[in-house]
């Protein structure tokens, strides 16, 4: 299989006054294009951060990560936007919409920028609204819609320009255990599609949705495969 996320000995240095903290310390390792992998920690093992370095939102201190055959450590700032945009889909804990545009703009808006035609955006945000089931809320804003709906509303703008990858950090870490399984099915179903999916979360529960799991502790990898959820 396609390897479409590599990290060799990637790690993650921040500097406390003299003392240097490695958030993430040597991890190597890979995801194959359409596998769904959980990475695991408690918090302050480094997930997070390593989610980060993944999706390009950070760089690391040593070491590369190569998306899609990309090295990355040597692209410019435009270079990393321009995978993030063109190759990479998030799904954060906080959903991060817009409180101004509705459900329907918020997912139109990564279509929009990217220059997609009108036609073609309303097409495609119907159909995301519409598999998402909120398609009655397409003209609702954030305030009007409850959690596990604004959820919905953050996944399909991360899929609106068609990633490779979605990146999912704690996607059910607000939301009640009913919205969480619908938000987990759904992110499910995508990875079902042949999207590959890499999700962080701390809840033995959500990891079971995966394939292959990770564990980190201190930002290295200690256990691997689903014996590692617990």
């Amino acid at each position: 299989m396609k390897k479409v996320v590599e990290l060799i000995d990637v790690k993650k240095v921040y500097r406390i006054g003299n003392e240097e903290v490695y958030a993430v310390n040597g991890i190597t390792m890979s995801v194959e294009k359409g596998e769904f992998l959980c990475i695991m920690g408690a918090s302050g093992s480094g997930k997070t951060t390593l989610l980060s370095l993944i999706g390009c939102l950070d760089k690391p201190t040593s070491g590369k990560v190569i998306i899609d055959g990309i090295d990355t450590s040597e692209l410019s700032d435009k270079g990393l936007t321009d995978v993030r945009r063109n190759k990479l889909g998030f799904v954060f804990q906080q959903y991060h919409l817009i409180p101004t545009l509705t459900a329907f703009e918020n997912v139109e808006l990564a279509m929009l920028i990217k220059g997609v035609p009108k036609k073609e955006r309303e097409r495609k945000v119907m159909e995301l609204l519409e598999i998402m089931g909120i398609a009655n809320a397409a003209d609702r804003k954030p305030s009007e819609l409850s959690g596990g709906m604004q959820q919905r509303v953050a996944i399909a703008r991360a899929l609106a320009n068609d990633p490779e990858i979605l990146l999912c950090d704690e996607p059910t870490g607000n939301l009640d255990t009913k919205s969480g399984e619908i938000v987990m099915n759904l992110i499910k179903e995508q990875n079902e599609r042949g999207v590959t999916v890499v999700l962080v979360t701390h809840d033995p529960d959500i990891a079971k949705y995966a394939e292959r799991v990770v564990r980190i502790r201190d930002g290295r990898i200690i256990a691997e495969g689903l014996e590692a959820i617990y």
